[in-house]
């Protein structure tokens, strides 16, 4: 299993997390504020820090920047609570992985870290030599299945480093802002699930999501996904099956204040990683952009 830094200046709730973080089989080191956490990863690099944004000392943007800058391969997950949430939104601009709000920590803690240990291990498992390829174009179809979803983003994936697109935090990002997106298109159109359900009963919206998987008309739906690496950018489009909805009906995932709320999180983790996301009228389908070289503000071409 991975080792964790939790970087959290309230020792009771550090202890906490580390305890149920311990007991999922996790290798974790404490630091109660980010001037520790930087002395810590001098020592011993973590495979993932988990950080609190409101401490003395070196805050958790602070912090961020700081690995972003001298440890790029390490993916920073952030602990927003209410207050937090312009440093969060910032953070996740600058190079932070993921968030989790402190009020569903019991929910998603472990699933979110689970999630992103195992993309960590992909990545590292995988021969980053660069071939001759220089740009790949690939277009997959398949059903509301989530081990194959999965599979076929980590294929995705090697593509983005066979063609040494960024450093690994920034392939990260990049796979994940997708990984949210298949899942959205599979849960919330293939499957007509409600997000607000999650917040309500976790158990209900993954019992219900089993069940339209064998049920007509969700069971026949299915997932296309066009991909586009080239040398300039990466353009990944998802299209579902289901019925759509009005795309500007979206709560705003730019809002800061969306941070906090349980729904929604897919939207926020794509705008903030994404240097373009767009629905068509019909609500089916989303298209991600990634620059290598993100044009400049005044540049029009």
């Amino acid at each position: 299993m991975g080792r964790i830094l939790i970087v959290e200046d309230s020792a009771t709730q550090a202890i906490a997390i580390r305890i149920r973080l311990e007991r999922a089989g996790y290798h974790v080191d404490c630091a109660e504020h980010g001037a520790v956490a930087v002395a810590a990863m001098q020592s011993q690099l973590p495979d993932l820090v988990l950080t609190d944004l409101h401490m003395p000392e070196m805050n958790g943007l602070e912090l961020v920047e700081h690995i972003r800058a001298e440890h790029p391969s390490v993916p920073v997950v952030l602990m927003t609570a209410d207050g937090s949430e312009e440093i969060a939104a910032q953070a996740l601009r600058t190079g932070a992985a993921s968030y989790i709000p402190k009020k569903h920590l019991d929910r998603d803690l472990l699933p979110v870290i689970a999630d992103i240990v195992t993309m960590i291990d992909q990545l590292r498992g995988q021969d980053l030599v660069t071939g001759a390829i220089v740009s790949s174009e690939t277009v997959f179809e398949f059903g509301n299945n989530y081990d194959l979803a999965s599979k076929l983003v980590a294929q995705l994936e090697k593509d983005l480093q066979r063609l040494d697109y960024d450093d690994e935090n920034g392939v990260f990002r990049v796979v994940l802002a997708l990984k949210e997106a298949v899942v959205n298109a599979i849960e919330h159109g293939n499957l007509e699930l409600d997000s607000n359900m999650r917040d309500i009963d976790e158990n209900n919206y993954h019992k219900l999501a089993k069940q339209r998987q064998q049920q007509e008309p969700y069971a026949s739906r299915k997932i296309q996904l066009h991909s586009r690496i080239s040398p300039t950018q990466v353009m990944f489009v998802i299209r579902d099956q289901g019925p759509g909805f009005d795309p500007g009906k979206i709560p705003d995932p730019t809002d800061p204040e969306n941070l906090t709320r349980g729904h929604g999180r897919g939207l926020m983790l794509i705008q903030s990683f994404m240097d373009h996301v767009e629905h068509n009228q019909q609500g089916n389908e989303i298209t991600l952009i990634k620059y290598r070289n993100p044009p400049s503000e005044g540049d029009n071409s």
